[in-house]
């Protein structure tokens, strides 16, 4: 009988009902009825409170088009994994002490980069783990693609799409604010696929005066309005060149909700036109998975369900040139995939004449 444990850890996304399908189908195909299947609730938070569910596999069934997860989810700080919980709780050792207990011959974490680095931890206090994945950002070092991402780049799409009708009909600078604190993947894809004019990434500091000049050129073509993708963490040259310290403080006490504020009044200040901000926030990450992040999930579950067959514990799945692989989790964790201004699609973008405010 083999004994497998699988939580969902970090911020939600479209996939990972699907992914968990995934490994569940592979697994009863290699083993029959010889598998028992732990989930762990609110990710790693119960795998440290031995809160678990020991589910069957028709809890699998009909769940490929459902988004959210059906384990549910929490954020652990991987940098406070160490540290003992407010009531003294050796989250380490609780999380291996849950593993033993339940007799676990491997646990399954769906998660991004700070969730595959307890992984990686894990995995190096002598546990067999197995890591997959997960995150809109497409941000995890060593896979070509995460699932979720593309599910995330179409909401996005589809908002800037239905912008453009607005900003046409009134003459109006439309800024869309897409999520992504660190890299810009999301933007960039949905910038281009939405026909943004403009693109602004946390990777390619922005100057709002190269901004305004790209928004005047539109102008005297004739084009009456404007559309800029803005990642969440945009950040202009001016704070880029600040100490990490200076900068933080700078963005806590920005007197707007957000970056997209800030460029909204900026470009007001500098070149007199209307302009309107949309966050489509958290809707990015809801809703079904897209039939690619589908696809892509159903092949990961499928690898994960071999890796436990053939005992090749320690890994991470990824995708690299279209295939299905697994590298060490040592080689990922801790590592963040950034969107490099050298990177073909940025060049390409430019060729567009998309600007980047740079």
């Amino acid at each position: 009988m083999k004994r497998i444990g699988m939580l969902t850890s970090g911020g939600d996304c479209q996939a990972l009902n699907a992914t968990m399908r995934g490994v569940v189908k592979g697994l009863t195909n290699l083993y029959k009825k010889e598998v028992e299947i732990y989930g762990f609730l609110n990710g790693y938070k119960g795998l440290m409170r031995e809160q678990y569910k020991l589910l069957k596999p028709e809890d699998f069934s009909g769940i490929l088009t459902k988004g959210g997860t059906i384990l549910g989810s929490s954020r652990q700080p991987f940098k406070l994994m160490n540290v003992p919980a407010e009531d003294g709780l050796d989250k380490v050792k609780a999380m291996k002490d849950t593993y033993k207990k339940l007799k676990l011959d491997c646990l399954v974490v769906l998660g991004g980069n700070g969730s595959q680095k307890t992984a990686n931890l894990l995995s190096e206090e002598g546990l067999n783990v197995i890591g997959l994945p997960k995150t809109i950002d497409n941000d995890l070092w060593g896979t070509d693609m995460t699932f979720g991402f593309q599910s995330a780049v179409d909401i996005a799409t589809d908002c800037i799409d239905c912008i453009h009708t607005t900003a046409a009909s009134h003459n109006r600078v439309f800024i869309v604010e897409v999520m992504g604190h660190k890299v810009g993947w999301i933007t960039l894809h949905a910038g281009i696929a939405g026909g943004a004019d403009i693109i602004l990434l946390p990777e390619i500091p922005y100057d709002i005066k190269k901004v305004c000049e790209a928004l005047d050129k539109r102008t005297a073509k004739g084009k009456g309005f404007s559309i800029l993708a803005v990642a969440e963490g945009a950040i202009s040259k001016e704070d880029a060149a600040l100490p990490k310290k200076k900068r933080k403080e700078k963005i806590a006490n920005r007197p707007y909700p957000s970056v997209a504020y800030d460029i909204a009044d900026q470009i007001r200040d500098y070149s007199g036109q209307e302009v309107r901000v949309t966050v489509p926030g958290h809707t990015q990450r809801g809703g079904s998975p897209v039939p690619y992040d589908r696809v892509l999930s159903s092949r990961f579950g499928a690898m994960a369900a071999e890796l436990i067959k053939k005992e090749q514990y320690g890994k991470l799945v990824v995708l690299k040139n279209n295939e299905v692989t697994a590298i060490p989790l040592s080689e990922s964790a801790g590592k963040l995939k950034y969107v490099s201004p050298e990177d073909s699609i940025v060049k390409d973008a430019r060729a567009l004449g998309i600007s980047f405010g740079d």
